[in-house]
């Protein structure tokens, strides 16, 4: 019986694998292939292998530039909005003061609202201080995004910290200011690394605000890019594969790196 449920859990777990990867794969396939080969079979295997597509990718269709921003921007917002979440969730959780369930609610409550509301009001504010079309403005953008996300992750982690650590840190000396950075901070890296590594993977396909909020071919970031194999009566399906391949190679990697980080970070009931 215990051989029989090993198997179709086993089962299951290849199943769903097939179904997670399998676009994957086929995306991954079409990006060795001619757009005339794709159309004479979606299915099929490369076969020739056109590797030369990747370097005509990036060199030819400007996506190292487009990398160039994206790699800028993403992580610039990703260290600003893992500091100040830090910082934040960390005074909603250690400190009592009036209103702070009212600041967590309200941040809480901007993650249900979708954010396409607000793209036109982003419009006309980064219009006004003149941050439109510029990296800054995207940067300002991202950060706002995530925050909340940020600090609702940390923010339970650091609230099941033990008071004993922060009382012991205050008899030996340690300012509020240190005590953060000395003992809450290094405690909180598997949260940490979760947050980081959500917010890059989010960031990073992110489209919406930034085809809206950049028109300069120059600031364009690498979702963006595929846009250039995208005509008004064609689509360069071969090349479109391609540069998603490009972009998903990075956030791919990452993963492969900091899986384990991840896992503790979100299955981090307590902290020892």
């Amino acid at each position: 019986m215990r051989a029989l449920n090993q198997s179709i859990l086993l089962l299951l777990l290849c199943a769903y694998t097939a179904f997670a990867a399998g676009p994957f794969v086929w995306a991954a396939m079409l990006s060795l292939r001619t757009t005339s080969e794709i159309h004479l079979d979606h299915f099929a295997f490369p076969d020739p292998v056109h590797w030369d597509k990747y370097p005509a990718a990036w060199f030819d269709s400007n996506y190292a530039t487009y990398f160039a921003n994206s790699a800028q921007v993403v992580t610039t917002a990703v260290v600003l909005v893992t500091l100040i979440g830090a910082m934040a969730a960390y005074c909603l959780a250690r400190y009592r003061f009036r209103l702070n369930r009212v600041i967590y609610f309200v941040l809480f409550s901007t993650i249900i609202f979708p954010p396409q509301i607000i793209v036109i009001s982003l419009f006309q504010i980064l219009v006004s201080y003149g941050l439109y079309n510029t990296k800054v403005g995207l940067i300002l953008v991202y950060v706002s995004l995530q925050l909340p996300l940020t600090v609702y992750i940390l923010e339970s982690f650091f609230s099941r910290m033990p008071a004993d650590l922060f009382d012991a840190a205050r008899i030996d000396g340690y300012s509020d200011w240190s005590i953060f950075w000395t003992v809450a901070f290094p405690i909180a890296l598997p949260a940490l690394a979760t947050t980081v590594i959500l917010n890059f993977i989010l960031l990073w396909n992110e489209f919406l605000f930034a085809v809206v909020l950049i028109t300069d071919d120059a600031n364009r970031t690498l979702p963006l890019g595929i846009q250039r194999f995208i005509g008004d009566t064609q689509e360069d399906i071969g090349m479109i594969a391609t540069g998603l391949m490009i972009a998903i190679l990075p956030v791919i990697a990452l993963y492969a790196v900091f899986s384990e980080r991840l896992i503790q970070g979100m299955t981090a009931g307590a902290v020892k």
